[in-house]
């Protein structure tokens, strides 16, 4: 799959799931104020660590395929007097650094929406529980 497919289908993901299931702060003129409404729920969250993860895990694999190859062609090419030699390592270098710095802002995307589900269910658990225990204790009192 090319480049251009691949980010058309991302793209294409990704309005899909919007489908308007989050909106920010929306609140009425006429109400003079309110309370947000923002959602997000615990699939959504999953769904974009999932797609950052997949996108580390390609982009782990097809990034640096040509690196050893570029190394040893700027190699030769410097050898051979050419300044393109420098400019090709100069350039790959970049690329690598880049690539580096996407995989690192994947891996913490996915890191950080999975603890923040986890977070978010036990932090539901530990608050049923709580309104459980207040709704028992209402009876001894």
């Amino acid at each position: 799959m090319s480049f251009d497919e691949m980010w058309g289908q991302a793209r294409h993901t990704a309005a899909a799931r919007q489908q308007s299931s989050m909106q920010l702060n929306h609140v009425a003129a006429d109400a003079g104020g309110g309370a947000s409404d923002y959602t997000v729920t615990s699939p959504d969250l999953k769904a974009v660590g999932n797609d950052a993860q997949e996108l580390f895990h390609h982009l782990e694999t097809d990034a640096f395929h040509a690196g050893a190859a570029t190394g040893t062609a700027s190699t030769q090419l410097t050898d051979d007097g050419f300044k393109t030699g420098s400019a090709l390592y100069s350039a790959w270098d970049t690329w690598r650094s880049q690539a580096e710095a996407l995989l690192s802002a994947c891996a913490h995307i996915h890191n950080h929406l999975e603890d923040t589900v986890w977070t978010h269910k036990n932090y539901e658990e530990t608050l049923k529980t709580n309104l459980s225990v207040e709704e028992i204790d209402k009876h001894f009192t």
